[in-house]
């Protein structure tokens, strides 16, 4: 849990010194524990299958997303997808890209909020109201619980 709470940090010092809240529907926390509970969020985690990443992304997710690169990296490059997934401000930012795009109330409770971008993470912009396997929910649930009580 130590790992959420250290890239929560990561990306809390990053999104002070990046774009306006507005454009940012995930929170730190929130991405935290999606990250968590679809890798793991081991830091070094690379591509393996169809899927890059701390946050497990695939092309198309990246395609969706409107392709954000690192800096120097055009869009249309070769390893533009790998290296943007496998970077954890750019698989952020296109986890953020990709909420804003397809954020919608997935589990109809009226409210569009971080449960939704779980479910949107794994099961995709037109599939979130699908069932989720139990021990992703389950890992996020307990990241958190964990944050919150940390936080008080």
């Amino acid at each position: 849990m130590a790992s959420v709470i250290k890239f929560s940090a990561i990306l809390m010092v990053v999104g002070l010194c990046a774009a306006d809240i507005s454009e940012k529907p995930v929170t730190e926390v929130c991405l935290g524990c999606i990250c968590q509970a679809i890798s793991g969020c081991k830091q070094g985690t690379l591509c393996d299958g169809d899927a890059c990443g701390l946050f497990r992304i695939t092309w198309a997710y990246w395609a969706d997303a409107g392709k954000p690169t690192l800096a120097g990296i055009a869009p249309d490059a070769p390893e533009a997808y790998s290296s943007c997934a496998n970077d954890p401000q750019c698989a952020a930012l296109t986890v953020q890209n990709y909420m804003r795009r397809f954020g919608q109330d997935c589990n109809n409770d009226g409210v569009v909020n971080c449960y939704d971008y779980m479910a949107i993470h794994k099961l995709g912009g037109y599939g979130c109201k699908s069932d989720l396997p139990f021990q992703y929910v389950n890992v996020f649930n307990q990241c958190v619980a964990t944050v919150a009580a940390h936080q008080g």
